[in-house]
């Protein structure tokens, strides 16, 4: 086995963007006592595209890092407020062992801030405005060393962490390349002034239709506390329109068809519209090769279900933080690898199977029958409701009600994404 023969380091690890997915990462392994590298591209605080509601998985994820969701910014929220067919109906967070049942909101303007301010509390050093460019390489094994920055800095690692994002300069600098066979969503978002601003639940609305034609995906209207509401919508590529689609001119004329009094104007708007891929069930792979570890989008760790990626990210995170503090401490080059090598097993172990089953859900709904007739008769059925956010949620007990242990079954006897 060929392992790196570079001594030199700046670092135990490097971990490249400060998202959810990076300062969780560098969080876990700073506190397991490595020294820790993370750089972001931009300066805090900075916008990001996303729709800024948080699901229990998430929650718990911020609660076990310390983070204070008490303090002023953070706004709660019951469960989901479902709407389609003409019904409407108030889903609360079930209530589990596992996780906490309520859900929070914040903006990510500050969210990553918060998370990165946290990894730097716990010992990370934290630099800001450094933009990397690609993976340095060691000449005899292939291994990645460090990384090079756009200012011709060179940065040096026993690991480098790629939390990067979908466009991962990284991973591609590694020659790892998005698979075609993974659903790929869109997010475009806005911010309204609005009475909407203040609600115990995120409000989730099931059709979406361009003329006469019902898409695959999803609006929201999440409301942020401080006045103002997030209003976007998430679509999927499983439908034949997704590339003929006006993402944006689509949300426009959404919200010119809500009530009037809501307020969703242009003169109301606060912020442009503006979208983001979102890379599903892991759309890039593998997670680990040749030193280097894909955490969040990076690897494509985003919920097809619902497409949640924030919960995903900081829990990928956390794993590979606990298997590269396996791998350094104690081992010999030959075990080190042998350890990192086991982490897109323990990913697949944990989310492949259910990954699997989101495929084949925005498969399905990528058939405009399938979507009208889910919205139709599944909605006036509270108790499918309740199987469904548990389903679309990934909220489920190990040894849980029946409902937990379909959903789990289910899970295991699919094959790993």
């Amino acid at each position: 086995m060929t392992v790196p023969t570079t001594t030199q380091t700046d670092a135990d690890v490097i971990v490249v963007g400060a998202g959810p997915a990076g300062s969780a990462t560098a969080f876990y392994l700073a506190r397991s006592g490595l020294d820790v590298l993370l750089l972001e591209k931009t300066r805090f605080p900075r916008e990001k595209v996303c729709g800024d509601g948080l699901t229990p998985r998430a929650v718990k994820q911020l609660l076990q890092m310390g983070i204070d969701i008490d303090a002023p910014g953070w706004v709660r929220n019951k469960g989901l407020r479902v709407v389609g067919g003409g019904l409407r109906f108030d889903l609360d967070w079930p209530h589990l062992e596992r996780f906490p049942d309520f859900g929070l909101v914040r903006t990510r303007q500050d969210f990553d801030q918060i998370l990165a301010a946290n990894a730097a509390a716990s010992g990370v050093r934290v630099m800001e405005g450094v933009t990397v460019t690609g993976p340095i390489l060691d000449d005899r094994s292939g291994h990645i060393v460090g990384v090079t920055t756009k200012d011709g800095a060179e940065y040096r690692s026993r690991l480098v962490v790629a939390a990067d994002g979908n466009s991962t300069r990284l991973a591609l600098g590694m020659g790892l390349h998005k698979r075609e066979d993974r659903p790929m969503g869109v997010a475009v978002r806005t911010y309204f002034e609005s009475p909407r601003h203040d609600d115990d639940y995120l409000e989730i609305w099931l059709e979406l239709w361009a003329e006469d034609r019902l898409l695959p995906g999803y609006g929201w209207i999440f409301g942020v506390g401080d006045g103002t509401a997030n209003v976007g919508l998430g679509l999927l590529n499983t439908s034949a329109q997704f590339k003929n689609i006006d993402y944006r001119d689509l949300l426009r004329r959404w919200c010119k068809a809500m009530p009037a009094e809501w307020g969703f104007t242009e003169e109301n708007m606060t912020a442009p519209i503006r979208g983001a891929a979102l890379p599903m069930a892991f759309n890039r792979q593998p997670h680990y090769t040749r030193g280097l570890l894909l955490v969040g989008d990076s690897g494509g760790s985003i919920n097809p279900f619902n497409g949640e990626g924030i919960a995903y990210a900081m829990e990928t995170g956390e794993i590979a933080a606990e298997i590269i503090v396996k791998a350094l401490k104690g081992t010999t080059p030959a075990q080190r690898e042998r350890t990192l090598r086991t982490y897109p097993g323990v990913l697949k172990d944990a989310y492949g199977g259910y990954f699997t089953l989101g495929k084949w859900f925005v498969e399905a709904i990528g058939r405009p029958e399938v979507m009208r007739f889910g919205t139709r008769h599944g909605l006036p059925h509270p108790r499918l409701m309740r199987f469904a956010i548990k389903l679309l949620g990934n909220l489920t007990d190990r040894r849980g009600d029946a409902s937990d242990m379909i959903i789990n079954a289910l899970s295991k006897v699919a094959p790993p994404a």
